[in-house]
Formats: structure tokens, sequence, C-alpha cells
């Protein structure tokens, strides 16, 4: 009998967070090609500042949380915390260097031949500028600064996590014969005024910026008058913000939330920025201050915080350094303003989001609210936007006097206070408001109407792999299907019950739901591929996700492919799992579209020896999503639906010009052109939802949408 293989090596796993910063420096690469437009490259440097914020902020952050508890266990790629904080220290420094030398060297020079201009020092400003920088510091900033001196009955201030602040060095004014003594103050950047200040340019013609800590430092005397001012510089703190909440103890999850949002400005420093060439007394008075680790300190050439560039992408007069805005098109299915329920009856809908607009889900509660027929609606929400027309419409159903059931998940990392606004908000107009699970976060996306009809009660259904966020569903590609099949209607209600009271359902028709069933449910379709492949018939999985790093799933991956499987997977963000394993993961190839749209969808793919299965979900292939959150994974069952499902997956790993391929050594490349077509997916997928819209019949044409072909 042959001895079974093992596939838990560490040497066959990649360690997560270091697979994690291969990402981001594949949103920087984004940055780097020469055929984006400029402004493009600029949003993407900027994406890769916040991102890097947010890993240090929660990941790094539990890492030292770690190291401080002496935590010696190892990470599935046989890594302690000590050694993976090491290797990212490394592994960030060299991202910030390209990081910056990309801003630097290409993208300055490319600004200034497009007459736009950020003045990196105040000591560049012309005479005139000069006179209009003072006075804009005078009228808008200078009433706005708080100077904060450090001496013996002032101690070092609370310096906030993420903020620009600008420390300085001061000397006393004083007669001859004193002493000089040197006393240390600090002064925020306040967030509240724009960080780009726009000023006069030399010809008229530029367009002309100072950074708002420009104008501060060049004013800086003014705040300190009986003071010589030696030195200024600015720097930046980030603190640990992963928030540790033990919900047995925490009788109101809403205070204890809100309790701990304030905590988040008080953790322990993670990382200090400052800028190269700082004052090494001003430097190592810093360090003491805020207890921060020299391997934790980052000298930055150039200006601290790349977000900003963000509001540069939106520059007005500049649409030729854009892509063209892309208008998501309407769901042919649906026809707006007619009554939804009348077209899901019909069959099964699919949604492609922002190829396809996010209206009619929006439609689906608005309309179910007003609707006299409609009993009840059920929801869960986990990230909403800002000013949510859907929280609107749950509101106005619970005065219309509908059951309205709404599951806010509090725990959505960095959402929180808005979702604490919002679940109150609702509780006001009647909802009923659950506020997740112990120790549960509540990820799925689903949304249940159900409306009293001639024949009985019918349920309809929601079910997504994106949030009911009406804003980010313009930059998020995301999946959904609205169905009024009796099976899913059922799971659906069992899903609800489970939910907000204590009713687990024996078993489920149609969707598998996390914690308790999914792991269990992806290990079976898996391992009856592996099955098949074995008894030699063709046996094949494509999955897409956001992350894959789960212990479990990728063993029953590598002992698929071991036995023959096809396996193809396209993963934006992390994966532990290696390639080209001799034995293990020959059969295995990965790929990662980043472009510009942000890649979201969960969708999977099963041969099942010819009786293909499909599903799609809210949970990625990781022990957070399939061991400590409650996800839903729903099967596409229309065929029509089936066939064009498999063909975003077709499209996808057919792109050329947006997708990274994982190679054996860990390293992902842009696919190898030579002899094929150039092809992004997500160019070809705004290019079929605009052909599919019913034209008029009266000779209106719309704008059509020709995806540009780089130059070679």
């Amino acid at each position: 009998m042959e001895k079974e293989q093992d596939f838990k090596k560490p040497e066959y796993y990649e360690n997560r967070e270091l697979s994690w910063l291969k990402f981001n420096h594949r949103v920087l690469n984004e940055a780097r090609d020469k055929s984006i437009p400029l402004l493009e490259r600029l949003k993407f440097v900027s994406i890769t500042s916040s991102n890097l914020d947010e890993f240090f902020m929660v990941r790094v952050a539990s890492l030292k949380d770690m190291v401080h508890a002496n935590y010696k266990k190892k990470d599935i790629a046989g890594m302690t915390a000590s050694e993976q904080l090491e290797k990212i220290n490394e592994r960030t420094r060299e991202l910030v260097t390209l990081q910056y030398n990309t801003y630097n060297r290409s993208l300055v020079p490319l600004m200034h031949q497009h007459g736009i201009v950020v003045m990196d020092a105040f000591e560049d400003l012309s005479e005139a500028q000069a006179a209009f920088v003072d006075r804009y510091f005078e009228d808008n900033v200078y009433p706005v600064l708080t100077p904060m001196a450090v001496d013996a009955s002032r101690p070092f201030p609370l310096i906030r996590n993420k903020t620009l602040n600008i420390a300085a060095l001061l000397s006393k004014k004083k007669g001859k014969a004193e002493k000089e003594e040197i006393e240390f103050a600090t002064v925020q950047v306040p967030s509240v005024l724009p960080r780009l200040v726009h000023i006069p340019s030399e010809d008229g013609n530029e367009k002309t910026f100072i950074l708002l800590e420009q104008v501060i430092e060049r004013n800086i005397d003014k705040l300190f008058l009986n003071y010589d001012v030696l030195c200024a510089y600015p720097y930046r703190v980030m603190r640990n913000a992963d928030l540790s909440i033990d919900e047995d103890e925490a009788a109101d999850l809403l205070k204890e939330i809100q309790k701990q949002l304030k905590m988040r400005q008080w953790g322990e420093v993670i990382r200090l920025e400052v800028e190269d060439g700082i004052d090494k007394k001003l430097l190592n008075f810093l360090k003491d201050e805020l207890k921060v680790a020299e391997q934790d300190i980052f000298q930055i050439n150039g200006p601290i915080d790349f977000t900003f560039l963000m509001k540069m992408y939106g520059l007005e007069g500049c649409d030729d350094l854009r892509n063209e805005p892309y208008t998501p098109q309407r769901v042919p299915e649906i026809v707006p303003g007619e009554n939804i329920f009348d077209e899901i009856r019909k069959g099964d809908i699919l949604l492609h989001h922002p190829y396809q607009t996010f209206d009619p889900v929006v439609d689906f509660i608005r309309q179910a609210s007003v609707d006299p027929d409609v009993l009840a609606i059920k929801q869960t929400l986990y990230r909403v936007s800002g000013n949510s027309p859907i929280i609107a419409s749950l509101a106005q159903a619970a005065e219309n006097g509908k059951q309205v059931s709404v599951l806010v998940e509090l725990k959505a990392r960095f959402d929180e206070e808005n979702n604490i606004v919002w679940a109150k908000k609702l509780e006001q107009a009647g909802c009923h408001v659950i506020y997740g699970l112990v120790g549960l976060k509540t990820h799925s996306k689903i949304a249940l109407v159900v409306r009293r009809e001639e024949d009985g009660i019918r349920r309809y259904v929601h079910l997504g792999t994106g949030n009911y966020n009406d804003s980010t569903a313009k930059l998020y590609t995301d999946c959904g299907i609205f169905t009024c099949d009796g099976a899913i209607g059922e799971d659906a209600t069992a899903v609800f019950n489970m939910l907000s009271g204590y009713s687990e359902p024996l078993s489920w028709n149609e969707l598998a739901v996390a914690p308790i069933w999914l792991r269990t449910k992806f290990t079976k379709l898996i391992r009856r591929e592996t099955k098949h492949a074995k008894e030699g018939k063709p046996a094949k999985i494509i999955a897409k996700m956001n992350s894959l790093c789960d212990p479990g799933i990728i063993e029953s991956l590598y002992e698929a492919s071991a036995a023959g499987v096809k396996i193809q997977l396209i993963v934006r963000g992390i994966c532990c799992l290696k390639v080209g394993i001799p034995g293990v993961s020959e059969n295995i190839e990965v790929r990662s579209i980043v472009g510009n749209f942000l890649e979201h969808s969960r969708i999977f793919y099963f041969f099942n020896d010819g009786e293909e299965e499909i599903y799609m979900g809210s949970a990625d292939w990781m022990p957070r999503n399939l061991d400590r959150r409650v996800e839903i994974l729903f099967p596409v069952l229309d065929d029509e639906l089936k066939k064009r499902v498999r063909h975003i997956l077709d499209v996808e790993l057919a792109d050329t010009l947006k997708a990274h391929v994982l190679h054996a050594d860990g390293n992902y490349e842009k696919v190898d052109r030579r002899g094929k077509a150039a092809l992004s997916s997500q160019d070809v997928f705004c290019k079929e939802a605009m052909e599919a819209v019913p034209k008029p019949s009266h000779g209106y044409q719309g704008r059509v949408f020709i995806p540009a072909e780089p130059v070679e």
C-alpha cells in the first residue's frame, strides 16, 4: 500500500504577510506601467500607501502583540512572529523605496510635462508665490493650529494615529551671556484643511501646488515668537489599531466598540515616518518620547503619506490624464421603473458589477418598502455607504408597518463608527436590529423579501459576493443573483432565524453557511474531483477569490493536484499556496488580476465528471471566513446563468494585460504576451455590458466604450 503523502510541510506554504506585501507590490506595478494615464498611476501610488497603513495598524500590530506576549507558535510557513516582523520590515523598506523612486523619478517629471507642479520645498517659491503662501497661512492656517511645547511642566502630547505633524527644536531668544537651552515643540498639520494648497504658477499655465506642511514650516517662527526655530521636520506615527473586544464581557457591544474606537488613538507606536535628513537630535527626542524601536523608523525621501495623491487624481480639466469614465450599464432583464418582482418571477437574474449597475439591488429594497403586498424584509449589512439609499428604504419599510429585520455587523473593521450610526437610526424607525453574533463576524450578503401573492407566500432573495454599498459597487467587481427559487427561499429564512434566534436548521437545501457547514462543503467538492481524477476521469477546478491562506483547503488542493486534477486559481491578494512543487502542485496555476476595478467576486467551478457545478459566495478561502464568520455560498442553478458565470472565469483566465502569474520561485510576473492578443478582462466586460443593453428603437445612440490597446 502506498504511503500517504504529507502536504503539511512548512516549505510548501508561503507566509501570509509576505504574500500580502507581494500583492501591494503588484498594485504599485500599475503605477509603474507607462501605458496607463498619469493620474491613474498617481492613484495607484496613493492606494499602495493607504493599503500599507492598514496592513501595519492591523497585521503588523497583531504580530507585535504576539511578540510581547512571548507567543512562540509558528505559522503555516514555519515562521515565528519575530521572524515574520523581521522579513516584513525588510520587504516594506524595499517597497517604500520603490514607491518613492517611482514618484520622484517617473511621475514627478511626467507631471511637469503636463503642467502639474507640486513644490517640494518652500525655499523654491518665487517672491509672488511666497507672498501668497504667507497670506494663506495668516488667513486660513494660523487660526487652526495648536503648537505644543514640551518642557518640565508640559509632558509630551498624545500624537494621534496617522496624523501628520511637524517637530521643531527651539532656543529662547536671549542676551549674550545666557547659555543656549534647546527645547522641543510639535504642531499637528490640521487634517480639516486641504493638504494640497493651490498657488499661483510662474507662467500662469501650470497647475501649481504646495503641501500644507511646507506652508506651516515656512511660517513656523510665527508660532513661537520668543524663540529661534533651529530646525523643523514633518513626521507621522502609525499605532496599533487592532480592536480586541472581549465579547462575553461586553454586555453592550455598541458601547464597547465605541470605547475601543477611542482607544485606537492610544495604541503602541508601530511605525514612525520622518523626512530623510532629519536633525539627529530631533529624531532621538522623538524616538525616546514615542518609545519606538530603531527598526520601526522609516526615513522618507519625499512627502510623507502619499494618500494626498488621491486628491490629485480628481484634478479638474485633466480628463485626458485619466481613463475614460465608465458608466455601469443597465441589467438587460430588468426594465427600470417596472415591477422588479414580476421580472424575478420570469427566472433567476445574474448581476455583474460594476459593469452592470447596482441600481436593481437598491430598487429591490426600495420597491419592497412601499409594496402593499410585501410583509417582511430581512437583510444583512456589513459595510454600507455614507448616505445609503438602502438604509433609507429599510427605515421607510418599518414606518410602513412591514416586519423589517436587519443584521448590522458592528465589527466591520474601520467601518464601526459608520455602522453604529446606522444601527441607531434603523432602531428608531422601528426595525429589528441584530448586532452580529458573539465571536463571529457576519460577512454574508443576503436580502430576503417575503411577499403575499395570489398563490400564497413567495420569497424573493438577493445573494451577492459584495457589500450592500452603492458607492463601492462602482469600483469593486462583484456578482449577485436575484431568485424566487423555493428551496433557496426556505434556506434564506433559515439563515435569518439562525442570526436572530438560536435555531439551526437540520439540513440546507441549496445554501452552504459558514462557520458550521461551509468548510465541509468545499472539502467535499475538492475531494470529489480528486476521486474522479484517481478513477482516470477528467477533473478540473477553477476558483476565483480575494485571498487563499487556509491550510486545510490548500492541503486538499495539493492532494487534488497530486492526483491529476487541473486547478486554475484567480487570487487577487494573499496566496499562501505555492505552485510548481514536484509531485505536489504541478497541476496548479495561480494568477492575480490588478486593474482599474478592485477584483472582489468569489466564484467556484467544479467539473464534476461533466455535470458542472458553479457556486458564488461571500467567503474567501481563509480560516476567518470558514471558521469565524457567517458566510453564504450559493449555487448557480440556471443553465444559462451557469454559462455566463463560466464565461467570466474564462475571460479572466485569458487576460494578458492585467494578469500577473505566480511562478515556482514565488514571484509574480505579467503574462508573457508573445503570440497572444492584448486582452484586458475588465475592458471586455465593460464592452459586453454595453452591447447587452437592448437598443432603444428611436435612433438614440449612446457613447460606445472601446478599450484602448496599449502600444507595443
